[in-house]
Order: structure tokens, then C-alpha cells, then sequence
């Protein structure tokens, strides 16, 4: 088990990519296929190769990648670690089961991008629906056409429901539709404006709506990544400093992409519950941040 320090964890290896400056290498080796006009400014779709020959393709936009998928019959398989991570949430399947009797059912993604998780959760467990919110339709247009969202729409049918409309806008809607509230077992964010993450799903309110949205035991999960190189943590220990001014238990996991990016990831989970999950971090009581407010 690591540990994080109040200053930038300079020493943490790794790169993944929510949102990580693209590889030199691997940026100027991308064939561009479509230029994608977005909300957040132009976005490319590129094609390149990884290291050991395998052909990917990346939506690349202000000097980030922000999805991936392989190509082929690798199509649902993630790129990038820090999607792989998001199956973290598995380890407290057992424990959620025998202390609230319900398991992982219905998981809400904030943030669609080239819908990398959604493809990777929903083929391979066929008992899970998800909700994802995406803001701009052209990046769901986009994730149709060249990242397998058509596929992954055909296959899995009605378990996978889409809503284009902004992620903060969407908690506060079903906050207010009905008596009855709209629960999931997970709530992920990964939602970034280019290589900025959006703070209005990050603050106090935000994470009050989501947990309003959660069952009893369930887990808040976001992926948040680093700036400058890795120097600047100052986002992940704010976002932890809201995650526990909201919910009792709050890990933090670092993901490790170092072939494509030059920024770190973490992972922060969550919840009522005092889960145990094998790759948290340890940090001290000085190591939350200021917490964020609307």
C-alpha cells in the first residue's frame, strides 16, 4: 500500500487518461480520421499503434485523449487502466450483499466520451444496466460511428440508457421529478472539459444530490487526474475533502498507464459504508484539501 503526502506525489508512477497529455510519441505517430466539432471546441478522432502492434483509436481533444478503444474483436476491451479501475467497485459486492441485500444492478456514468466503460461493464455482466449522461449529442454521434456505441446499443438493448444533457443539470432534474427517486448502486463520474475536469459535479452539492441517488451502501466512484506532469494534486484533494464533508468513507487509488500520457490518475471511491479495497492509498488526516462549494 502507498501513501499520499501534501505535497505533489511526485514520486507515484503512472499515466492514465480521462483526461492525460498525450504520449510525444504517440501523438505525432496518430493518423487523424474526422475532426468533430463539440461543444468544448474541436476534437479528432485518431488512429495509432501501442507499443506491442495493436491498433487503436483515440478522440483526442485539447491536448488530451479522452477515449480509446482497440479495434476489432478487442472492441469492448478498455485501453486504459484507470477504466479498467472503475471494476474496483466489485470488491465490495460481497459485503454490499450481505449487509444491505441488494448487489451492483444499475450503475449511473456522468460523462460518455467514446463510452469505453459502459462497453466494458455492460458485455461482460449481463445483469448490470447503466444510465450514462453525455452533454453534447456530437460526442455521442461520434462514439456511434467510430467507437462501437452502435454495437454495444445493438447487443445489450434496453440495459444501457442514454441521456445527452449536462451531468449537474441531470441531478438536479431527477432530484426533482416525483416522490419516488431515481437510486443506483454506483454513481461514476468522469467528465471532463478537455483536460479540465468540470467542478460542478465535483463540489458539496453535486456529491449531496448523488447521494440521494445511491442506495443504502452504495459507492460514489470519479476518476480525477493530475496537471503539471503529476506535480499538482490540488483537485484530488479538494474533490476529497467534498467526498467527506458529504459521505462517511472516502479511498483514493492511483492508476497506472505509463505508455499513454504523461499525467496520473486517480481513482477516488465513496460511501456510508467502510469498504475495503486492496489498492487504496494511505493518506493522512492532513491531506484533504479545501472542499469545493458551489
Amino acid at each position: 500500500m502507498g501513501s499520499l503526502q501534501n505535497k505533489s506525489v511526485s514520486t507515484a508512477v503512472g499515466v492514465a487518461l480521462g483526461a492525460a497529455a498525450l504520449g510525444g510519441a504517440l501523438a505525432a505517430g496518430a493518423r487523424c480520421i474526422q475532426l468533430v466539432r463539440t461543444r468544448a471546441g474541436r476534437a479528432r478522432v485518431k488512429v495509432l499503434k501501442l507499443e506491442d502492434g495493436s491498433e487503436v483509436r483515440v478522440l483526442a481533444q485539447g491536448g488530451v485523449f479522452q477515449s480509446a478503444t482497440y479495434l476489432g474483436e478487442r472492441w469492448s476491451e478498455p485501453v486504459f487502466e484507470y477504466i479498467r479501475a472503475f471494476d474496483t467497485m466489485f470488491e465490495a459486492l460481497a459485503q454490499m450483499r450481505a449487509w444491505y441485500a441488494h448487489g451492483i444492478g444499475r450503475v449511473l456514468m456522468l460523462g460518455g466520451g467514446g463510452f469505453s466503460y459502459p462497453k466494458a461493464l455492460l458485455v461482460a455482466r449481463d445483469d448490470v444496466w447503466m444510465d450514462v449522461v453525455e452533454a453534447d449529442p456530437a460526442i455521442v454521434q461520434m462514439a456511434r460511428r467510430w467507437f462501437y456505441l452502435d454495437r454495444l446499443e445493438q447487443e445489450v438493448g434496453p440495459r444501457l440508457g442514454i441521456c445527452t444533457e449536462d451531468a449537474r443539470v441531470y441531478l438536479e432534474r431527477i432530484s426533482m421529478e416525483g416522490a419516488q427517486p431515481v437510486l443506483y448502486d454506483v454513481v461514476i463520474s468522469d467528465v471532463f472539459a478537455g483536460a479540465d475536469p468540470v467542478r460542478s459535479v465535483a463540489t458539496v452539492q453535486a456529491l449531496q444530490r448523488v447521494r440521494e441517488h445511491l442506495t443504502p451502501g452504495g459507492l460514489y466512484m470519479a476518476n480525477i487526474v493530475s496537471r503539471d506532469h503529476g506535480t499538482d494534486i490540488s483537485f484530488l484533494r479538494d474533490a476529497l475533502a467534498s467526498a467527506l464533508r458529504v459521505f462517511a468513507h472516502a479511498s483514493v487509488i492511483q492508476t497506472t498507464d505509463e505508455e499513454l500520457g504523461e499525467e496520473d490518475n486517480y481513482l477516488l471511491i465513496a460511501s456510508d459504508e467502510d469498504y475495503s479495497f486492496a489498492d487504496a492509498i494511505a493518506y493522512g488526516e492532513d491531506f484533504p484539501g479545501e472542499p469545493l462549494f458551489d
